[in-house]
């Protein structure tokens, strides 16, 4: 079992970094490998809707985003993380998960999802919900911990000493770590994915 952690900041080693390592000592301690990877600090285009995704298999844009594709559908679990900019997810993230997800997320369907934000002070539950609508959108199982998401400080000492959410991070992990034995388990004993049902797209105007 793999858990790929993404790490939405642009600083390679910052707070974010310092919360996702805690994720995956925790996962490593529970016997799920981990890979982390870093978007960079280099803009990310956003979606155009151009809709070559469907034809090419992936984005027309041959980027971190592919990258992130293919490790995607190698991985059992997915854990994105983003610091809090004007209380929302980094635009670089933002940018990320749409095209991620517009144009591969059938390889993360009903494998289990988590978000993490990292705050200097405040905006960390904004930026968490607008994260997890990626996950519910896409028929994931969100990964919950004993509070939301969140680690605060403006470096990653600060975060350290953050214990409360340092714990909430931990607890992350090893949720993450049993739910994905448990579906290994499910899977063993014959437990099915559920049955696609087919679209149905409406128009609120007609």
């Amino acid at each position: 079992m793999k858990v790929l952690l993404i790490n939405g900041s642009p600083h390679e080693k910052g707070c974010t970094y310092t919360a996702l390592e805690e994720i995956a000592k925790a996962l490593n301690a529970g016997g799920v490998d981990t890979e982390l990877l870093w978007l960079g600090n280099v803009p990310t285009y956003g979606c155009t809707g151009c809709g070559a995704c469907a034809k090419l298999g992936k984005c027309v844009r041959d980027d971190i985003v592919n990258e992130a594709a293919e490790k995607a559908r190698a991985c059992d679990g997915l854990i994105v993380g983003s610091p809090v900019h004007y209380a929302a997810a980094s635009g670089t993230v933002t940018c990320f998960m749409d095209r991620l997800f517009y144009s591969a997320g059938r390889h993360l369907r009903y494998k289990p999802g988590a978000a993490i934000v990292s705050a200097r002070r405040a905006g960390t539950t904004a930026a968490l919900d607008q994260l997890n609508k990626y996950f519910t959108i896409n028929q994931m199982p969100i990964v919950s911990s004993r509070y939301w998401n969140m680690v605060h400080g403006s470096t990653p000492g600060d975060v350290r000493q953050d214990e409360e959410g340092m714990s909430v991070m931990r607890t992350l992990g090893h949720n993450m770590a049993w739910l994905l034995k448990s579906i290994e388990a499910g899977r063993a004993a014959g437990v099915p994915a559920p049955v696609q049902e087919p679209p149905a797209r409406t128009n609120f105007i007609r």
